[in-house]
């Protein structure tokens, strides 16, 4: 595995003999046999990360609905250059672009400014191609203004997936008096879109603050695959707590080692799994090393397979999600699924404590050490919550990928 600064990356998938005519070196062009009436419609969706090489929920949910989507219409995926090789491969079915170099990601556990103008610039280059409709992430902001000027030039729609909303606040305490001029870029960028697929519906009432009920706004949540977690067995080895996701600063994993080590010092010495990478691993390593909890928590960085996080998952007595800033929270859903205890704080933006306020296995805390250690003990104490024998909660079979993906198509067009 190589890593470009913080971005975890693997090694791409063999692609065996890709012929000339699966490589799209010029403008997309479909071959169409004659004697079919109607030619299959073309997708670009443009989005800076995928599967495999960089893990999270948005690359996730894009490998899941490109794949199922991919019968009905031709995916070109259009990203960073991952893979070595030639700018363009074809793998399972969909067309990648590298559109621009790879760049890193994060800058100081911050996203990278030079890396989203860089990528939004390059994003030009999508007039060079043919599609019928041209779907994006609205993170970063930026690459909207440029896709809204390749729509408008060819005369297509922009449909875009807005996984959460910021504000004005938060702007201004993740970047200072710069945040001003963020929030208000944020909020023209709301308005470059023909359509926006909203990630969760607290999401999309913000927008709908923000915009007016005027704009095309619908939902296109996140999904799981119920079937294939009821199959997965736990790991081998157990755990008191677990936390899963991209070790961010506002993931606030930091305030969680600080529960654990409150628990160690009133003699209740739990143990803690932390599934995930990203900028804020090496500072949660040494925060373990100084609370003096260090050969309590796992860190478990190299998950390259869903499976296998479903594993660790079942594998743990509570999972804690003490995240700062959730536009949904696939990870506390994929928790719950799995039939184990969630935790998880009442902070504003933390859209994921909607989700788990709607199951018997949920409890929602104040966002702070000495809640979550308090929400640890009573689960821990009551091992009867999750009650793993029993099928996943009925609500949670809202969340099928079938279905999402029947609404991203809808959207689309297709």
């Amino acid at each position: 595995m190589v890593s470009v600064d913080t971005v975890r990356m693997a090694a791409p998938a063999p692609v065996a003999s890709i012929s000339p005519d699966l490589i799209y070196a010029d403008p997309v062009h479909v071959t169409v046999d004659s004697r079919v009436a109607e030619p299959r419609r073309v997708v670009a969706l443009v989005c800076e990360v995928i599967l495999p090489f960089h893990q999270g929920g948005r690359e996730h949910r894009y490998h899941e609905l490109t794949k199922r989507i991919s019968d009905r219409a031709d995916i070109h995926v259009f990203t960073m250059h991952w893979w070595s090789g030639p700018r363009t491969r074809r793998d399972n079915g969909i067309t990648f672009h590298a559109i621009s170099r790879l760049t890193p990601l994060y800058v100081k556990q911050r996203r990278s400014l030079r890396q989203a103008f860089f990528f939004a610039f390059s994003c030009l280059r999508l007039l060079r191609y043919n599609f019928d409709v041209l779907s994006a992430d609205n993170i970063p902001f930026l690459q909207l203004f440029v896709l809204r000027l390749v729509t408008l030039i060819k005369r297509k729609r922009l449909v875009v997936t807005w996984h959460e909303v910021w504000g004005r606040e938060y702007w201004r305490q993740y970047l200072g008096i710069i945040g001003i001029l963020a929030w208000f870029i944020e909020i023209i960028a709301m308005r470059m879109p023909d359509q926006i697929l909203a990630a969760s519906p607290q999401t999309a009432d913000r927008l709908r603050k923000s915009l007016g009920k005027r704009r095309p706004i619908s939902l296109a949540i996140h999904g799981i695959d119920i079937d294939t977690v009821e199959n997965v067995s736990p790991a081998s080895r157990p755990t008191d707590i677990a936390v899963v996701g991209r070790l961010m600063e506002h993931k606030r994993v930091d305030m969680l080692l600080d529960a654990i080590a409150k628990l160690h010092t009133d003699s209740f010495n739990v143990t803690c799994r932390v599934i995930g990478d990203g900028p804020e691993w090496e500072a949660l390593h040494g925060q373990a090393e100084s609370l003096g909890i260090a050969e309590s928590v796992e860190f478990c960085r190299d998950i390259s397979e869903q499976e296998d996080v479903y594993r660790m998952l079942k594998a743990a007595r509570v999972c804690v999600f003490p995240s700062a800033r959730e536009g949904f929270g696939v990870a506390v859903v994929e928790a719950l699924a799995c039939g184990v205890p969630v935790i998880t704080t009442s902070a504003p933006d933390n859209l994921a404590q909607y989700l788990v306020e709607r199951s018997d296995r949920g409890t929602v805390c104040e966002p702070s050490a000495d809640a979550i250690a308090s929400a640890v003990k009573s689960a821990l104490a009551n091992p009867n919550k999750g009650n793993r024998h029993t099928t996943p909660e009925s609500w949670l079979r809202e969340f099928s990928w079938d279905s999402i993906a029947r609404q991203f198509s809808e959207a689309l067009g297709l």
